[in-house]
């Protein structure tokens, strides 16, 4: 019984390793941070018809909401619970993206944020993305629920809380990261709760997932939570289909907690690919491509079957995670390019393209004070004005201005607009073409402000400009 129990059990696992991928691809896409109106369309428009085997999403779950700084990416890897509702869309429309993007042969990864819950420092309310009440200070998520009784901090033994000393394993797997609070994933209530998540998932088409932050949790816990999960659903999959697990493991060398650890559990994010060929790429330390003839096991990589591979991705892309200053990034655009290329074209692993977005870097000592910023719509909601009736005014910091009348009277007033000096053509009367305006104009001046005309007589009451209507 013993040994048909253990085969039952090993079978699970080398199952995990395949990406269940169609027609043999090989190569998934990270869209960070996308909607998921956004990734359908994607999957049918370029994904499907160009050889793309599937697409990591962010994390799908409910996340605390931020708004100092505004919005930032890292919201989203803060959850309060694992109702479907993100930045990224709702259920039925996360329900979707997933149908569409399977019926035209891309597969879909979740980031599955369950090491943790929100920061210790997360407050009480319902600043969620669903609207959902919780209570960081005591520990209290009712939507799971979850309360104090199922976190790791009876067994940190540091006075802070946190991880003090990356040498200590306990600490690792037992504190928590950056003020996290932690999960005590070995208790079968928390299992059955993060599995009940993820088994939704699955039953809703997903074919597998990113697991954040298994460093910080021990591989015999994951191993028997992904045991409890469900078989692929066969509509798009073949009958007994497990999900593909790949677990990021943060190994450069040099800590007691290894990435070998989790070989047997499902694949592992591979760390040392991008650092060394970025180093490669850009020429560092005497680096030659005529070195990598050997490229994979022999540079001292884990095996090529175990290995999920990527030049760079969400955290190291803002000088976060690993690898430091080699890593090539959309910002080096030839040199990242020829990495991306480079990986595609070798056999080792199986290989994870980045898309990403750009945002305004602001360098101070060498760090980004930027690396924070969430994508296109973190611009801030500011410059309200309005009339104490029905005329109002808002902008989205430096980006977007508008103006609306509901008055039975004409709107004339200067408006702070948030927006540089300039020409701009209103949208809603018109557009932007061939460098002339359509529509009204409305000329900002170096100050940021505008004088506003809008009759209460017009078909549309209101007035629209923003960074790219600018002539």
């Amino acid at each position: 019984m013993k040994l048909l129990i253990l085969a039952s059990l090993l079978g699970l696992s080398l199952a995990q390793f395949n990406p269940n991928t169609k027609d043999g691809k090989t190569a998934i896409v990270h869209l960070f941070e996308w909607r998921w109106a956004d990734i359908a369309a994607e999957c049918e428009r370029y994904l499907g018809p160009n050889g793309f085997g599937g697409v990591q999403i962010s994390p799908p779950s409910e996340s605390i909401v931020v708004t100092n700084p505004w919005h930032p990416w890292w919201q989203r890897y803060q959850p309060i619970g694992y109702n479907l509702c993100s930045r990224s869309g709702n259920e039925d429309e996360l329900r979707d993206m997933i149908t569409r993007c399977n019926n035209v042969g891309v597969n879909i990864y979740v980031d599955a944020v369950v090491n943790h819950m929100c920061g210790a420092g997360g407050g009480s309310g319902t600043h969620s993305s669903c609207g959902s009440y919780f209570n960081a200070n005591n520990k209290d998520f009712p939507t799971v629920p979850f309360s104090n009784y199922d976190f790791n901090d009876g067994k940190c033994n540091t006075g802070s809380g946190n991880i003090e000393n990356y040498q200590d394993v306990n600490q690792v797997r037992n504190c928590r990261l950056v003020g996290l609070l932690d999960l005590a994933l070995e208790k079968d209530y928390v299992r059955g709760k993060v599995a009940d998540y993820m088994n939704k998932l699955i039953d809703m088409g997903v074919a597998g997932f990113r697991v954040d932050a298994c460093k910080h949790m021990w591989p015999g816990d994951l191993s028997v939570l992904y045991g409890m999960l469900h078989n692929l659903n066969t509509k798009w999959f073949s009958s007994g289909s497990r999900p593909f697990i790949f677990q990021e493991v943060i190994d450069l060398g040099g800590e007691p907690i290894t990435s070998n650890e989790y070989y047997g559990i499902g694949r592992v994010t591979e760390f040392k690919y991008g650092a060394k060929l970025g180093n490669i790429i850009r020429k560092w330390n005497g680096e030659k491509l005529s070195y990598v003839k050997n490229w994979g096991e022999g540079w001292g990589f884990m095996p090529s079957d175990k290995a999920l591979v990527f030049v760079d991705n969400h955290d190291n892309q803002r000088g976060h995670g690993a690898g430091g200053a080699s890593i090539l990034t959309f910002w080096d655009a030839r040199l990242y390019k020829m990495a991306v290329g480079f990986m595609l074209a070798h056999p080792y692993g199986f290989t994870r393209v980045m898309s990403s977005y750009r945002w305004d870097r602001n360098f101070v000592n060498g760090q980004d004070q930027n690396d924070w910023i969430g994508p296109p719509s973190y611009e801030p909601f500011s410059n309200w004005w309005d009339n104490g009736s029905n005329q109002i005014a808002f902008s989205r910091g430096s980006r977007g201005f508008i103006v609306f009348n509901n008055d039975d009277w004409d709107l004339s007033v200067s408006l702070s607009t948030g927006l540089p000096g300039g020409t701009y053509c209103d949208v809603i009367s018109g557009q932007k073409e061939n460098g002339r305006c359509t529509g009204k104009q409305v000329d900002v001046g170096g100050d940021g402000k505008a004088t506003i005309r809008i009759s209460n007589q017009e078909e549309d009451p209101f007035i629209a400009i923003h960074a790219d209507s600018k002539l």
